[in-house]
C-alpha cells in the first residue's frame, strides 16, 4: 500500500516527562557542590521522580512470544503422482515456516495464563514464550477471539509474576501510561506517554472497537504487550498503530483491560466467547436515504430487519427505525451499532435512542448472546469430523470476510488430519465463496472425494485439501 495513505498496522512481528521534571531541568543541569559535572540524586531534599521502582515490579510479568506456523505450498506438479515418481520426489506436501514475534502479559501466575493478541498466535503450530529472566517455555492455546483480537495461552506455572488488572473505565484523557513489549524483536522495551483519547472506534478492519489511544511509542512487535498506569496495573493490551510508514508516529491503540478481562474470563471458562446481539440488521444512512427519511446523512443506523424473538423485537424496535445512540453513545452508522453490541457483556441492559417518523423514541432491553448458527463438523461433512464450526458476522470481523469459523479441533480427529486449525476461517470451496454453514454443506456435497478449502489463517490465505 502506498505510504501516501495512512493505514492501521497490527503490531505482530511515551510517557512524556511529568511537568515537574520539566520545571526541574534547570536544577538538574546545575552541578552540585563537591560533585561537579554530575546530576544530583535529590533536589531540595526530594528524590528525583523515576519509573524504575514500578517497572521493577511490572517487567517480569511481560513476556516475548515467538510463534511458528507451517504453511503448505500448493504446487500442481507436486500433486501429480507421476511427476513425483518420475523425479523421485517424496510423497509429502511442501511447506514453509512462517515466524512472528509479539508480546504477552502474565495475568495469573498460579495457573500460567498469558494474555495476548489473537493476531500474534493465530494459526500457530508452535508457540514459545520467553520470560524476563531468560527462560523459554512452550505454550499452548487456551482460547482465541478474533472479533476482539484477544487470545489466552498457558505456560508452566513456575516462579511467575503477574500483573493486576485495573478498571480501565476510570482512565481519563491525560493520564500517564507506560507501554511494555518487544518492538522489532530487539528485546523488552519500555516507552511512556499519556492517554490521548478513549473509546476510539470506526477504524477500518479492526473488529469490535473500544480502544485506548496513546502517544506512548508503540511499534511492530509490541502487539499483546502491556499498557500500564503509574501504579503498575494493566489498563490495556497494545494492539495496533495508525501509521503512514509502519513505524510509530504517536498514534497507538490498546484494548481496554475491562474488555480484555471480560473476553479472557470466557476463554478460560469455555474456550470460546459469546458476544452480545440485539437481533438487528442495519445499514448506513446514505444521502439519498437521508433525504427520503428527513434525517441527516451519516448520523444513525437504519434498521433493515429485526429477528423474531430477539431483544430488539421485545423492545418494540421495527424496520425503518433509525438508531441514534446506544447507552448514550452516538451511533454514526451500522458499524457503530455492531460494535456497541459486541463489546457489551451478554445480559447487560441496553438503552436505545431511536427516530421513527421524525419522532424521538427510547427503548430498553437486555442483550442476548449472538445466535449465529453453529454445528459439529461431522454433521456438515464427514471430512470435517472433530471440528466445531460457527458462522461469523462479517461486519464484526477486522477484514470484513464472511465464512465459517473453525472454533475447535479435536486431537486425532479427521478435521485435524486434514490440516484444519482453531481460528481458521473457511471462505470458499474450490474457489466458490462460502457465506455460511448452508453454503459449506451444499458445496461439499458436490465434491464427495477430494476438494480444496479456501482458508484464511491469521494473515495468510491458503488452500487446505479435504480427503
Amino acid at each position: 500500500m502506498p505510504t501516501l495513505y495512512l493505514r492501521i498496522r497490527f503490531l505482530r512481528a511515551g510517557f512524556a516527562l511529568p511537568l515537574l521534571l520539566t520545571a526541574m531541568l534547570p536544577f538538574l543541569l546545575r552541578p552540585s557542590a563537591g560533585h561537579a559535572g554530575t546530576l544530583p540524586v535529590a533536589v531540595d531534599g526530594q528524590p528525583l521522580p523515576s519509573l524504575a521502582p514500578m517497572l521493577a515490579q511490572v517487567m517480569p510479568a511481560v513476556v516475548n512470544i515467538n510463534s511458528k506456523t507451517r504453511v503448505r505450498v500448493r504446487n500442481p506438479l507436486m500433486e501429480d503422482p507421476f511427476f513425483r515418481q518420475f523425479f523421485g520426489m517424496p510423497d509429502m506436501p511442501r511447506e514453509r515456516i512462517e515466524q512472528s514475534l509479539g508480546s504477552g502479559v502474565i495475568i495469573d501466575a498460579a495457573k500460567g495464563y498469558v494474555l495476548t493478541n489473537n493476531h500474534v498466535i493465530a494459526g500457530a503450530d508452535d508457540i514459545a514464550v520467553t520470560l524476563h529472566d531468560g527462560r523459554t517455555l512452550k505454550a499452548h492455546v487456551v482460547g482465541t477471539d478474533s472479533d476482539t483480537d484477544i487470545a489466552v495461552i498457558r505456560i508452566p506455572a513456575e516462579n511467575l509474576s503477574a500483573l493486576p488488572l485495573a478498571d480501565s473505565s476510570r482512565l481519563r484523557v491525560g493520564d500517564f501510561v507506560v507501554a511494555l513489549g518487544d518492538p522489532f524483536g530487539i528485546g523488552q522495551t519500555v516507552t511512556s506517554g499519556i492517554v490521548s483519547a478513549l473509546n476510539r472506534s470506526g477504524l477500518r478492519g479492526l473488529g469490535y472497537q473500544n480502544f485506548i489511544q496513546t502517544d506512548a511509542s508503540i511499534n511492530p512487535g509490541n502487539s499483546g504487550g502491556a499498557l500500564v498506569n503509574l501504579r503498575g496495573e494493566l489498563v490495556g493490551i497494545n494492539s495496533a498503530i495508525y501509521s503512514p510508514s509502519g513505524g510509530n508516529v504517536g498514534i497507538g491503540f490498546a484494548i481496554p483491560s475491562n474488555l480484555a478481562g471480560q473476553v479472557m474470563r470466557q476463554l478460560i471458562a469455555t474456550g470460546t466467547v459469546a458476544h452480545g446481539s440485539l437481533g438487528i440488521s442495519a445499514q448506513d444512512i446514505t444521502p439519498d436515504i437521508a433525504a427520503a427519511l428527513g434525517v441527516n446523512a451519516g448520523s444513525g443506523a437504519l434498521v433493515t430487519r429485526v429477528r423474531r424473538g430477539s431483544p430488539a423485537a421485545a423492545a418494540g424496535v421495527a424496520p425503518g427505525d433509525v438508531v441514534t445512540s446506544v447507552d448514550g453513545k452516538p451511533v454514526r452508522g451500522a458499524g457503530d451499532l455492531v460494535n456497541a453490541q459486541g463489546i457489551l457483556p451478554v445480559g447487560s441492559t441496553v438503552r436505545l435512542d431511536l427516530l421513527r417518523d421524525g419522532k424521538t423514541m427510547h427503548a430498553e432491553t437486555r442483550l442476548d448472546a449472538d445466535k449465529l448458527a453453529s454445528a459439529e463438523g461431522g454433521k456438515v461433512d464427514a471430512r470435517l469430523r472433530g471440528a466445531q464450526l460457527s458462522e461469523v458476522d462479517p461486519n464484526a470481523r477486522r477484514d470484513g470476510l464472511a465464512g465459517v469459523r473453525v472454533d475447535r479441533v479435536a486431537g486425532g480427529s479427521r478435521a485435524q488430519d486434514n490440516g484444519l486449525k482453531p481460528g481458521d476461517l473457511i471462505v470458499g470451496v474450490d474457489q466458490v465463496d462460502v457465506a455460511g454453514l448452508n453454503d459449506l454443506r451444499g458445496l461439499l456435497a458436490h465434491y464427495p472425494r477430494r476438494v480444496l478449502l479456501s482458508v484464511v489463517r491469521g494473515r495468510n490465505a491458503l488452500f487446505v485439501p479435504l480427503r
